[in-house]
Order: structure tokens, then C-alpha cells, then sequence
């Protein structure tokens, strides 16, 4: 990853910092910009009561920040979640998972208010697919749910030795055409053995940062 491209995910991590209110309990996804997230948050100081976190790693990394870290179930709903994506498009629509943290990120972006993704630039497509689409899956269920992807167009590949935060296995989706985001996250979502599909269609960004060479472009 080039110095440039990490600069860009530094300024969008930066910007989220001025959206985020005083004292709240936060929701922090997983990925390499939501690191330099949790980096500025404790470098600038700023006063959150605590954190909902979407992954073990996350969880550990805001630990050793000194944040504390609050179960979903006690903190109720958020004011804000702050996470990164794969791809996203002016829409707001996202790929999200390439950290294999899919299904705990769309259970805390479900639950909190405001959605701010923070992205670098080379993230923002016009069109998503580009990225393999991650779906988690029950381990049982990994030939029947890659039959079923097969007859949709996609190519799908098992993350190989990798295991989410949830015991499940990770389908790559290569090829699949996504014309229509949010149609066909509902459509997968049916597939018996799929526990979360990577698109954030449904329940998109609503404020997406864009890191570039220049500053920050809001969406």
C-alpha cells in the first residue's frame, strides 16, 4: 500500500473525528482507515464515552487505546458508527468485508443513527463488483450456497484458512453482476446458509468521507 493511498485513509479518518458527539458511545468498525480512526481518536483527545466494536481485532486495538469497549446490548442505540469499506459509489451503497468482520459491522450500522464511512479515494467506483463481494456462510451450507451464487453469474471463492470472529466461512464472489444493489442483497439474503451478504445497500452510508490527495470530498 503506497504511502499516498495511507495519507488519504489518515484524512478521512481525521475529518470523522468533527461528526462525532460529545460523550457519545461510539460504533467502530474494522479495517486499516478505522485504525488510523482509532489512532486519531486518542491522539486528538477526543471525549467518547465508550465503544461498540464490530471484531475482535477492533476490540483489542481500542483496548490498548484505553477505550473501553461496551456490548451491543447494553449500549442500546448509537448515535453514530464509524467505518471503512471495500468499494463505494456516490449512492452510498458499499462492499464491505474484505476483513471478514461483515456480519458484527451490519449489526452495529443497523443499530446506530448515523453512518459515517471513511474512505481514500481509490475506494469510490461507479459501479459495485469490482471487489469480490464477501458472504458469510454456516460452514454446512458452503457447496449449496456456491451452487447458488454459480447460477447468479458469480464465481465463488472460499477464503482460504480463515474462520470469522463467528466461527463461519467467508464466499469471495467473483464476477457477479450488480446492477442493482439493494434488489439483490435482498435476493441473497434468502438463500438459506448465507448469514450476511457485503452489501450495505439496505442500509447504506449516510455520510461518506473521501480521503484524497487534496483534502476531504463529502458525499
Amino acid at each position: 500500500m503506497s504511502d499516498d493511498t495511507d495519507q488519504n485513509k489518515k484524512r478521512a479518518a481525521e475529518a470523522a473525528l468533527h461528526h462525532l458527539p460529545e460523550g457519545a458511545i461510539v460504533g467502530i468498525g474494522t479495517g486499516s482507515t478505522v485504525n488510523f480512526f482509532i489512532d486519531a481518536l486518542t491522539q486528538r483527545g477526543t471525549r467518547v464515552k465508550g465503544a461498540v466494536s464490530s471484531s475482535d481485532a477492533t476490540s483489542s486495538r481500542l483496548r490498548a487505546a484505553g477505550i473501553d469497549v461496551i456490548d451491543l446490548n447494553d449500549a442500546g442505540t448509537l448515535e453514530i458508527y464509524i467505518d471503512g469499506a471495500d468499494e463505494a459509489t456516490r449512492r452510498r451503497e458499499l462492499i464491505k468485508g474484505g476483513g471478514g468482520a461483515l456480519t458484527r459491522e451490519k449489526i452495529v450500522a443497523a443499530a446506530a443513527r448515523r453512518f459515517v464511512c471513511i474512505i481514500d479515494d481509490g475506494k469510490l467506483v461507479d459501479r459495485l463488483g469490482r471487489f469480490p463481494l464477501p458472504i458469510e456462510v454456516i460452514p454446512m451450507a458452503r457447496r449449496y450456497v456456491a451452487g447458488e451464487l454459480e447460477r447468479r453469474g458469480g464465481r465463488p471463492v472460499t477464503r482460504p484458512n480463515y474462520r470469522t470472529d463467528n466461527g463461519n466461512l467467508i464466499l469471495d464472489v467473483h464476477d457477479l453482476a450488480i446492477q442493482e444493489p439493494a434488489r439483490l442483497e435482498r435476493e441473497l439474503n434468502q438463500i438459506a446458509g448465507i448469514v450476511t451478504v457485503g452489501l450495505f445497500a439496505e442500509r447504506r452510508a449516510d455520510l461518506l468521507l473521501v480521503g484524497t490527495a487534496h483534502g476531504v470530498d463529502t458525499i
